[in-house]
């Protein structure tokens, strides 16, 4: 199986440690650090998701380096503050460069600037199946042609405040909703809610990696999402940005 990843990817910081005092010269935490964690992030963590499944993989990202570093209490995984650098990147994505000899292309779009509105609609001219996770507001010029749509209940909700309706998008939009599963067509896929969780970072980019991962296998969209829904359990129940 060979899937094509394009989209804004950063760098996933955990700095793990304790807080026991507050500073003396303002009310905060003295933080002190005992262990660093670095994964790929955005597109970079649906790329290592997608091969940890078995997937071939060719990731078209950013050259420059967005970091997201996160500060965790390392007893109660509590974060206590995230810092992100260089938020916004240029525009370089050349779709004449591409190629598409693939089983999918996964559009993983966070909106950091890497490829444009008339990029993210190029891209769903070129080949027959394609996915895209996008931050960006959905309208039917730009988006309409995705095979499918993947974006979790927040970003649904500042789309439909912009004028999208759910009847336009129902065939091909998949909207995550955190400990309530997901929403496809009106009907909801639950997950099991009795697990613990501990670091909802990177579950969207599972959850992405492994949908489109089984649909290639399968051509099953309702069992996709059932394996997606179980693949982003599993990676919850686990500290910081992890993999399959």
């Amino acid at each position: 199986m060979r899937i094509l990843v394009i989209g804004d990817s950063c760098t996933d910081i955990f700095v793990y440690g304790n807080a026991t005092r507050l500073c003396p010269e303002a009310p905060a935490p003295v933080f002190e650090p005992s262990r660093t964690v670095t994964n790929d992030g955005m597109a970079g963590n649906v790329r290592a998701n997608l091969e940890s499944l078995g997937a071939k993989v060719e990731l078209i990202t950013n050259k420059e380096q967005i970091t997201k570093t996160r500060y965790v209490d390392i007893k109660s995984n509590q974060l206590f503050i995230r810092v992100d650098t260089l938020d916004k990147v240029k525009s370089a994505f050349d779709i004449n460069r591409v190629n598409w000899d693939v089983d999918a292309v996964v559009v993983s779009d966070y909106d950091k600037g890497f490829i444009t509105e008339n990029d993210i609609h190029l891209i769903s001219g070129r080949h027959p199946l394609t996915f895209i996770d996008t931050k960006k507001p959905i309208n039917l010029q730009t988006f309409s042609d995705y095979t499918y749509i993947k974006m979790n209940e927040f970003e649904w909700e500042l789309c439909e405040k912009k004028g999208a309706r759910y009847s336009d998008w129902a065939d091909k939009l998949i909207i995550t909703m955190s400990e309530r599963g997901c929403l496809y067509q009106n009907e909801v896929f639950p997950v099991n809610r009795d697990i613990e969780v501990r670091d909802l970072s990177g579950a969207g980019d599972t959850f992405m990696a492994s949908l489109v991962y089984k649909f290639v296998e399968s051509k099953d969209l309702r069992e996709s999402i059932k394996f997606a829904n179980e693949c982003a359990t599993k990676v919850v129940q686990k500290r910081g940005v992890t993999t399959i």
